[in-house]
Order: C-alpha cells, then structure tokens, then sequence
C-alpha cells in the first residue's frame, strides 16, 4: 500500500485503467514489425490522453509507441509505469529528450523478459504444474483447478503493483538523473544495448548454410564453400541478409514482401541445391 500514498486519485484513476487494459498487449500482434505495439498504446492511452492536452502532442507520443514491443506479460507493467512517467515529464519539461522514452523501453525488454521468463515459465509454471498434477493423478478434479490458481493468483499480484512500481521508480529517478546530466549516458547505454540484442537475434535466428562444394582435379576432396565463407567471416550471409532487408525496409518496401522474397529464395536456392 504504500506505493500508493503519494498518488492522488487521478494517478491511481489513470494506473488502475492502464492495469486493466494491459492485459491486451500479449493479446494483440500487428505484424513483425511492431508486434505487441497495439497493445501498448491502447494501454499507454489514458496517460497520454491526461498528460498532453492538443491532438498533435498526443499524435506524436502514439507514433513513439508504434516501435516493436514484446516482453513477458507480467513483467512489461514495470516497463508500462516507467514509460507513463517518463511521458509526465516529458509533457511538462521542454527539454526533455522524448528518444530517451523510446530507448529505455526497448533497453529493458531484453534483461526483464529473461527475469519474467524464469520466474513465471521455469519456476511459478513448473510448481504449480507439479502440484496440480499430482492432485489430479489421485482422480481428483481440484488438480487443475488448483494449477490454475498457484498460477494465476502470484501471477495476478505481480502484474498489479509492477505498473505502481514502475511509475513510483520513474518519478524519482528521472527527476534526479536530468539534474545529474545522466540521462543523455542513459539514452545512448540503452540505444546500444538494443542494437546488441539485434546483433545477437541475427545471429541466433538467421541460419544459411550452403552446401555447395568444388571439385578438385586429381581426385582430392572437394573444397567446401561454407567452409570458406565461415573463414572469411562467421554468418557473413545472415548478416547480409539482415541488412539488406534492413535497407529495403527503409526503402518503405512492404514489411510481407520482403518477408516472402526471403522464403521464395529460400525455396529456388533448396531447389538449385545450394542451401
């Protein structure tokens, strides 16, 4: 309770409507590109209909948050409260970065999904798994009933005071860190860690692996191509292929034409018999 003795009744108002409609931003996709966004605007919505009072200021912060969002559900209220602060100060400070709220969001997705994910999948999940299993071995009727509940119930707490957290953490600590001059440190930290995780998820999920090879007069083995290409540069393709969709995207070349240009590539080049 005591997150909540500094509010006033329009902060609790306005928290408790974005816990509320929170619940939809795992629930909405929009596409590769921004993923969960739907669902963090129309969370963030009472809070930038309270914050900025003209159609243009609340236009440019719903173009902030059209970004791609995907975190674990439970934990993203954290995120949710931090980003409303930040907005609070943005509408009442000139000069306040706006990019900084952009890039402290998508700089804490990474670090607290691996949290959520632990918690909620690897350990609250297998519990709750376990003791409804067990009590539904022996015939009864309770045992997912009670999973549902070990669940849901920690889950459901969670996800509340996170959002009060996070806004209670965001109006003290921004505060202090732009008298400090830290949040231009802070903007450029969080920018380069996002540009890692991206680095890391090409890497991880991008594969090409060729399996062409060239033959050798005299009868020696035959030279293999990928062989050569992981010398030159590990996941040199991949990374081509990243940037080169990259560039079309930026290009404003359709998000679903890239994608099925890369599939159909994909198909020709198994066919050719080079992937």
């Amino acid at each position: 309770m005591k997150l909540k003795e500094n509010l006033s009744v329009e902060d609790k108002k306005m928290l408790k409507s974005m816990f509320w409609r929170s619940w939809t931003i795992n629930a909405s996709r929009t596409g590769a590109t921004q993923y969960h966004a739907a669902g963090v605007i129309y969370t963030l919505l009472p809070a930038i209909n309270r914050y900025y009072k003209t159609d243009e200021e609340r236009a440019e912060a719903l173009v902030r948050h059209t970004t791609w969002f995907n975190c674990t559900m439970h934990i993203s209220n954290f995120i949710m409260g931090l980003v409303t602060a930040m907005e609070k100060e943005n509408s009442e400070k000139d000069d306040f970065d706006p990019q900084s709220i952009t890039a402290v969001k998508a700089s804490l997705m990474g670090p607290l999904s691996g949290i959520g994910d632990s918690l909620f999948w690897g350990i609250i999940r297998v519990i709750a798994a376990g003791v409804g299993i067990s009590i539904a071995s022996t015939g009864s009727v309770l045992g997912p009933i009670v999973f549902l509940l070990l669940y849901n119930i920690p889950a459901f707490i969670i996800h509340y005071y996170l959002t009060y957290v996070g806004y209670g953490v965001g109006s003290t600590f921004i505060e202090k860190i732009y008298a400090s001059g830290g949040m231009k440190i802070i903007t450029k930290a969080s920018s380069t860690l996002g540009l890692m995780m991206m680095g890391c998820m090409t890497a991880s999920s991008v594969k090409f692996k060729t399996i062409l090879e060239v033959a050798v007069d005299g009868g020696g083995d035959p030279i293999q191509v990928q062989t050569y290409l992981d010398q030159l540069f590990i996941g040199i393709i991949p990374l081509g292929v990243t940037l080169f969709s990259f560039y079309l995207l930026r290009k404003k070349i359709n998000v679903n034409v890239v994608m099925f240009g890369i599939m159909f590539l994909g198909i020709i080049l198994g066919l050719l018999g080079v992937v």
